[in-house]
This record gives C-alpha cells, sequence and structure tokens, in this order.
C-alpha cells in the first residue's frame, strides 16, 4: 500500500488485479468493520441498518476478491463461494456444513494472503496496488 492508494477503486471496482498486501489490507479492514457494526448496534436497529450495510460489506468484499483471484489468475466468480463460507462460519462454526465452509475459508486465506499473484500481465490485466517489494 502507499499514499496514492485509489482507496474507491480498490473496494467498488472488480476490474483488475491487486496483489497480497492490499487485498490483505482490505479484508481485514471489512472484517473489522463488520465486527464493530455488530458490536455496536443491536436489536432492530441492527436489522434496518445491517440491510444497507451488510449490502455494502458484501458488495466491496466481491470486488476486492475478485481482484486478488485475478491476480492468481483465477476468475472472479469464486468470490461468491469464499463469501458464501465465510457468511456461514461468521461469527461461529456450527455443525458439519460450517465446518465445510470453514475448510473453504481456510483455503482462501492461505491461496489469496499467502501465495504470489502471477508474474507479468495476465488476462485479467496488468496488476494494480502492488507493492514495491513484490515487484
Amino acid at each position: 500500500m502507499n499514499p496514492k492508494t485509489d482507496w474507491a477503486e480498490l473496494f467498488f471496482s472488480a476490474t483488475g488485479r491487486i496483489g497480497q498486501v492490499p487485498f490483505t489490507v482490505a479484508a481485514a479492514l471489512l472484517l473489522v468493520g463488520v465486527a464493530v457494526y455488530q458490536s455496536a448496534f443491536h436489536g432492530p436497529i441492527e436489522f434496518v441498518a445491517g440491510i444497507v450495510v451488510y449490502s455494502a460489506v458484501v458488495f466491496m468484499g466481491t470486488c476486492v476478491l475478485a481482484k486478488r483471484l485475478h491476480d492468481r489468475g483465477r476468475s472472479g466468480w469464486w468470490a461468491a463461494v469464499i463469501l458464501l463460507a465465510v457468511v456461514m462460519v461468521w461469527p461461529a462454526p456450527y455443525g458439519f456444513f460450517d465446518f465445510l465452509a470453514g475448510l473453504v475459508v481456510l483455503w482462501a486465506a492461505v491461496d489469496l494472503c499467502i501465495m504470489p499473484g502471477e508474474r507479468g500481465d495476465n488476462r485479467y490485466g496488468k496488476t494494480l496496488f502492488r507493492t514495491k517489494a513484490a515487484i
């Protein structure tokens, strides 16, 4: 991440590619934002405001995931599987299907946060938001 990061492009566009560090920072910001929201609001206001908040978080999460998946050479549609798994295990997994979703989340964390992206341009374009250390 650098001081010239275009945050609107990062969170509101699903085109292009991003590296590991920007993805990890963006994902952490989204997860912390949801946790803070859930701890601050309870009852009917959480439901009413949650429609807007959760819709925005799912949209932004989809955009960030799609960019990182593009960097790994995969289709952005895999973001749907990953987001479904995150919703299933949040805030705590319960049952066999949540265990399977937890494995998907674990796979996604390793694949997207640890594994490097494809070098050079790929069919999804040039790498955006790459740190100098990763170039």
